[in-house]
């Protein structure tokens, strides 16, 4: 089956390069490599550059684990981003007539690459006055064919994080029926999140450090699950990859030794964004969100009649505000708001949008 166009990466390949302001990008700050290389003097000079482990580093995975509460090294394998982390496990796991159980709006990914497998993809809507959803809604869906329920935790655009009660909920569901629960976890760190891998057997984490850990140009993900699992990742992997790479890796080992520096630094700047997003919404009550307590990202809702691809392109000709629209998640009247980048710039983008408001929508 072919897969349709990836609505949101499309917008922003298309689109991202020419902004001023960008108020919708979902990593924090990134850093630049000297920045990254300040942390830790190494030596690289006699590094050699072959494919490295080929399932990842056996030092860079133990400095994974340290992000989650128990595992050891047969519980992790590496990928190029968490994108190819979730695509492995999807593409490993699920098979033609499977049914898959997802939440919208979310991530396509998790919609469409189980389509194109031949599985059954069923959607719950989340609950547009707090982004939640209730296990009732799984229940309905759940039959002797349901073989993995797929989320984001925080979710991107909506910012929505999951409860402990909800999870042990629908961990006991998936128990009883036997399915797995993949969960994308790339926004996860910020909040002291659970991971699904720490407190379900058949739960399967995915992350990278593209988000949180400012370095999304290294392209480094990872799958933690079982050891069964990984063993059928490790396998069909080799299809698809050899090795992230020695180099990579040693960058990716540093990051994570110095992880709670790098923590501390975006917790720091979405903070600051949300106080100065929180005091911008007072004056400008066309416009309303949810701020999450952790992730990255929140669903902007505005109150005009001008559909979200048309507003958005009208802002970045206009002001060089970017903005993913929310047609790109099936949602229209909102945009995703990135909370990570710049406060300076992210102040005078509101700013920006402030005033082409004034300009063209109020009378």
């Amino acid at each position: 089956m072919r897969l349709p166009d990836f609505k949101v990466e499309q917008w922003m390949n298309d689109y991202e390069n020419d902004a001023v302001y960008n108020l919708t990008d979902t990593c924090v700050k990134a850093l630049t490599l000297q920045e990254l290389l300040d942390l830790e003097s190494l030596d690289f000079k006699g590094l050699t550059l072959d494919y490295g482990q080929i399932t990842g580093d056996i030092d860079l995975k133990k400095a994974i684990l340290t992000l989650y509460k128990h595992g050891t090294v047969d519980n992790v394998t590496t990928a190029q981003g968490c994108l190819q982390a979730n695509e492995l496990v999807m593409n490993t796991l699920l098979e033609k007539e499977d049914e898959v159980i997802t939440v919208v709006p979310g991530y396509q990914q998790f919609v469409d690459i189980p389509r194109s497998i031949g599985c059954k993809v069923h959607e719950i809507e989340l609950y547009e006055s707090d982004w939640q959803v209730d296990i009732e809604s799984f229940e309905q869906y759940i039959n002797s064919n349901t073989k993995m329920i797929i989320l984001n935790n925080p979710s991107n655009p909506t910012g929505t994080e999951y409860s402990k009660q909800f999870l042990m909920r629908l961990i006991d569901l998936c128990r009883v029926n036997d399915i797995y629960i993949l969960c994308d976890e790339v926004y996860r760190g910020l909040n002291d999140e659970l991971s699904i891998s720490d407190i379900y057997e058949k739960g399967i984490s995915t992350s990278s450090l593209s988000k949180v850990f400012s370095l999304a140009g290294l392209r480094l993900g990872w799958v933690k699950a079982n050891e069964d699992v990984i063993h059928q990742i490790n396998i069909r992997r080799d299809y698809s990859m050899i090795s992230t790479g020695p180099l990579v890796d040693k960058l990716g080992l540093i990051a994570l030794k110095h992880r709670d520096v790098l923590i501390d630094r975006a917790k720091s700047i979405i903070l600051k964004n949300k106080k100065i997003v929180t005091e911008w919404l007072k004056c400008n009550p066309n416009f309303e969100c949810i701020l999450p307590k952790g992730g990255t990202v929140c669903f902007l809702k505005y109150g005009f009649e001008l559909k979200s691809e048309s507003f958005a392109k009208l802002l970045l000709v206009e002001k060089g505000i970017f903005f993913v629209p929310g047609s790109c998640f099936d949602k229209e009247y909102y945009f995703r708001l990135g909370l990570a980048q710049d406060s300076s710039l992210f102040e005078k983008g509101l700013s920006e949008l402030t005033n082409f408001v004034d300009e063209h929508l109020i009378s």
